[in-house]
């Protein structure tokens, strides 16, 4: 684990991601009360919004009042459900 200051990482930006990219943890200690992770993005990484993530499964989406249908082409897409649809669901 290193902790550096903001100028040190500057001054020696492509050593210490180096560094990280070989599996060291590295910290940028900011001031006194501040300090950063700093990591590389790995290939599993994702990032992904809050629609793909409810598409995900079924039935996240209907815990989140939201339906999971297809268009004609296939294509699944999430629509809000009816209130009492939801409640239903949920045994209310």
């Amino acid at each position: 684990m290193l902790v550096v200051s903001t100028r040190e990482f500057r001054q020696n930006q492509k050593s210490y991601l180096d560094r990280i990219d070989a599996g060291a943890q590295v910290f940028i200690q900011r001031g006194k009360n501040r300090c950063y992770a700093v990591s590389a993005v790995k290939e599993d990484d994702t990032l992904m919004t809050e629609e793909e993530f409810l598409l995900k499964t079924d039935n996240d989406a209907a815990m989140y009042g939201y339906l999971l249908k297809q268009d004609p082409a296939g294509k699944e897409y999430l629509t809000e459900q009816e209130s009492k649809d939801f409640e239903s669901w949920l045994g209310v």
